[in-house]
């Protein structure tokens, strides 16, 4: 034991440098919260589905209240469902739903920008890209999250020195990894998402359940290099289910909930001494933690040794025992810490000019997530599969309509390439936003970026990934399908499918940020571009007049009529019969298209383009924080 505790304290951090750099950027901070509640609204539904519904209110939290300095450890505990991630969310300015009542303050300020740039928080799930390794995720954190006034070189140095005071040099060039990709380890992975936070040396930091899923040596690890963290003058606060009693003797002050309920507030230390003050003590030896979570489940003891002969009590009965013990012993000497004035030292205001201001540039800002994205995205865009499938499908064309000479062959190939690659992007596309919605709302909850910036590095970046494949399968199909072959027919067939697969991509990128299910996005997204397709002059050419506005919004007869436009001009003819020759502008498939009105379709397809994208743009902004 002592071995192992003195290998843990070989890996303890060192601060100099963090402090070095960031000693006049944040500041000691002393966190109050006084009688917090938090409650939201269930909308009950009757039985007959025309009944009425009707609303009440769930309280998830009661009256919590407590204080923790700089150089503190805060733990959080109680059972499952008794409001420990609402608290630490709240305390963190992250709710956002809900109704919350009482006070918290930092430094006797309310929560501000100058606040959450000098805030870490460690969610319970690690939101990490799979495809970085160790260094490039903390390596584009620092560029993001530390200030402009560091070189591109410090923020790198600073980036590397933190790998090795978390134990991460061994992996440092492994990826992080998922669940069908193997990468590190999950003690590996809750160590990469605290050292992100790290990175800027919060003056507070935020951990939910820190240790959830981890053996207990990693777990102390873990603790062990947040517990230096704190002894750097910094503040944490975890919640944390059942911790092991090293664990739970490294903390400074703990607060038991049951059920939103205070059930103890104060030093770890003291915790079985006034459980067992009250006449709560301990029936048998136990992990003090063990016997908390007890208590709060308004449990005495399991331990059939001792109560095989008593009766049980009732659980209701005990929480509410030692919620009424809590308001008698605790609550006045809380409040009475409360409503004292914190050192001066620690009064001392915030630069709210400084911190009010992005971290970087809105370029450099754009430069870096351009570049993250793209080291993340060709794994998935250049998958083998996704190749795999374009290329057969490409030769499947070529071969089924190897060197057509028949019109409406042709034809039929042209309409193909457009639904092919409508759809093929479009549902690309609309998994985009819900697959990241995690990682936008941690890293805009932290203020890393402005969201303007990320949609522009998004759109950029997936410019050269998003038409590589449809490039290729127009270079293939086209000389095997016998289409006319002059550069300028072949150029402007594949401008044309380009803008097609843009206009695609930019509906699947506005209904997968609209809806954020990727299901019902799906769903939707299909019977739109369907609609499309119908009403896009191939299938149905004498659209009834009550219905035919949906052609004048169909991305399909637009993008149809440019691939037209680039086989076929006006004048040209074809053989209609024994010694007879007709207009290609009559033939009975592109007749009801038409081969004019060129110029009217590229511009309907670029306010498709630009609107679809602003309506994704918009929709996005109700994700994470406000735009700034």
């Amino acid at each position: 034991m002592e071995q192992e505790m003195e290998n843990i304290e070989n890996q303890h951090i060192d601060h100099s440098k963090s402090e070095v750099i960031f000693d006049n950027t944040n500041r000691p901070v002393t966190l109050k919260f006084e009688n917090v509640g938090y409650k939201i609204k269930l909308v009950k539904e009757g039985c007959l589905k025309n009944s009425s519904k009707s609303e009440e209110d769930k309280i998830i939290l009661k009256d919590v209240s407590g204080i923790v300095s700089p150089g503190e450890m805060l733990a959080i505990l109680g059972p499952s469902g008794c409001g420990k991630t609402t608290l630490i969310t709240g305390l963190g300015g992250r709710l956002v739903d809900g109704h919350l009542d009482g006070a918290i303050t930092y430094n006797n300020k309310s929560f501000s920008n100058a606040m959450k740039r000098s805030t870490g928080f460690v969610t319970q799930d690690d939101v990490l890209y799979p495809h970085l390794t160790v260094y490039e995720t903390l390596v584009f954190t620092a560029l993001l999250r530390l200030p402009k006034t560091f070189s591109v070189e410090e923020k790198t140095s600073h980036a590397e020195a933190i790998i090795p005071q978390l134990g991460l040099t061994k992996c440092k060039d492994s990826i992080i990894g998922g669940p069908l990709l193997r990468g590190i380890s999950g003690g590996e992975r809750k160590r990469v998402s605290i050292g992100q936070e790290m990175l800027i040396n919060p003056s507070l930091l935020f951990l939910d359940e820190p240790t959830s899923g981890l053996d207990s040596t990693t777990a102390l690890r873990i603790v062990s290099t947040l517990k230096d963290l704190v002894n750097g003058g910094r503040m944490v606060v975890m919640t944390i289910h059942q911790p092991s009693s090293r664990l739970f003797y490294m903390f400074d002050k703990v607060l038991l909930l049951s059920e939103g309920n205070p059930l103890y507030f104060g030093r770890a230390e003291d915790a079985m001494g006034y459980f067992s003050g009250i006449g709560f003590p301990p029936l048998v030896a136990m992990n003090p933690s063990d016997f908390l979570l007890d208590l709060s489940s308004g449990i005495l003891s399991d331990d059939p040794r001792v109560l095989s002969d008593a009766p049980r009590e009732d659980p209701a009965s005990i929480k509410q025992t030692l919620v009424t013990a809590f308001k008698t012993n605790l609550a006045e000497n809380l409040k009475e810490q409360l409503q004292e004035s914190i050192d001066h030292q620690v009064t001392e205001k915030l630069h709210e000019k400084k911190f009010n201001q992005w971290s970087n540039t809105w370029w450099q800002q754009f430069s870096v997530l351009l570049r993250r994205g793209m080291k993340e995205r060709k794994h998935e865009s250049f998958s083998s599969f996704k190749v795999g499938e374009v290329l057969v499908m490409a030769f499947m064309c070529g071969l089924l309509w190897w060197k057509s000479n028949y019109i409406q062959d042709q034809i039929g190939f042209l309409f193909f390439y457009t639904t092919f690659w409508e759809f093929f992007p479009l549902f690309q596309a609309i998994y985009t936003f819900p697959q990241e919605r995690m990682m936008l709302e941690k890293e805009r909850s932290s203020g890393m970026y402005r969201l303007s910036a990320y949609f522009m590095a998004r759109t950029v970046g997936d410019l050269p990934m998003e038409l590589v494949l449809p490039t290729i399968f127009t270079i293939i199909t086209y000389w095997m399908t016998g289409l006319k072959p002059s550069a300028g027919s072949f150029f402007s067939t594949l401008f044309s499918l380009l803008y097609n697969v843009l206009v695609s991509q930019s509906l699947g990128l506005a209904i997968g940020a609209m809806v954020m299910d990727q299901n019902s996005a799906t769903t939707l997204g299909l019977v739109i571009m369907l609609m499309f397709n119908l009403a896009g002059g191939y299938f149905v050419r004498h659209v009834p007049r009550f219905i035919a506005w949906i052609k004048y919004v169909s991305i399909s007869q637009y993008a149809y009529k440019l691939l037209l436009v680039s086989q076929y001009s006006p004048g040209e003819t074809y053989s209609c019969g024994i010694n007879a020759t007709c207009l290609i502008e009559d033939f009975p498939s592109i007749k009801p298209i038409g081969l004019g009105g060129k110029g009217i379709s590229m511009v309907a397809l670029a306010v498709m383009l630009l609107g679809y994208r602003f309506l994704a743009y918009v929709a996005l902004m109700r994700i994470g924080v406000t735009k700034k």
